[in-house]
């Protein structure tokens, strides 16, 4: 399941995570690569420990907590403290898979990565190139959003980014853990959970909404893990 959630962060939360960013130090981004990615991946990471990192980090955690659709299409369990990179020109991250299991810097908590994310941070004409292509059992899809918007995917997607050509390209990534493991339940979820959603804003209030309700919540309590 691939989802793209539009505006998650507001016009000034954007120009404000914009700002810190283009002002901030950059490191070799494969130091939270794996052994396989590291030798696909050229780019640029904002150091995890450092104060803008976290900082940064959390004002995106927190507007992924406000996002109805972001919480209906994950179900998050765990969601791994978002990071940040930067692709300049000639700069790319070739065909790779995540890994599965991520350890949470400072703590001894593992996550299971479902579903990997990236959050666009640099609007679409500032930069060529700098596709995201994630590949599935329908093909390749190439993404490149707004600035401000987000996809979701399977983490177990081989994808990879394009190289930029021109300017540069911004973005915050991070992985989630789901309550729901298997993406054929997940979707199934979501896409009950959008039809309840949209016939109550059309006026619906019968009792085939009740029960469209009832299947949602059962469903998610067989399938469930809290």
């Amino acid at each position: 399941m691939l989802v793209h959630i539009a505006a998650l962060l507001s016009p000034d939360e954007l120009a404000a995570m914009r700002n810190r960013l283009n002002s901030a130090a950059w490191t070799d981004g494969r130091v939270t690569a794996g052994h396989q990615s590291a030798q696909v991946k050229g780019n640029l990471q904002l150091p995890q420990d450092g104060a803008a990192a976290r900082e940064l980090s959390t004002e995106v955690l927190r507007a992924l907590e406000r996002s109805a659709r972001f919480i209906s299409a994950t179900l998050p369990r765990h969601v791994y403290p978002p990071l940040f990179n930067r692709y300049e020109s000639g700069m790319s991250f070739g065909a790779h898979v995540d890994n599965a299991i991520r350890q949470i810097p400072g703590t001894p908590h593992r996550l299971r990565t479902d579903m990997s994310a990236t959050l666009f941070l640099s609007a679409p004409e500032e930069y060529d190139g700098g596709e995201l292509v994630i590949e599935d059992t329908y093909g390749a899809h190439c993404v490149k959003h707004a600035a401000g918007d987000l996809v979701i995917y399977p983490a177990r997607s081989v994808h990879r980014v394009l190289a930029v050509t021109r300017g540069v390209r911004m973005a915050a990534f991070f992985w989630i853990q789901s309550m729901i493991r298997d993406d054929g339940d997940r979707s199934l979820l979501f896409d009950v959970d959008t039809s309840i959603r949209e016939l109550t804003q059309a006026g619906g209030h019968d009792e085939s909404i009740v029960r469209l309700t009832a299947c949602y919540h059962n469903l998610l309590r067989r399938w469930g893990e809290v």
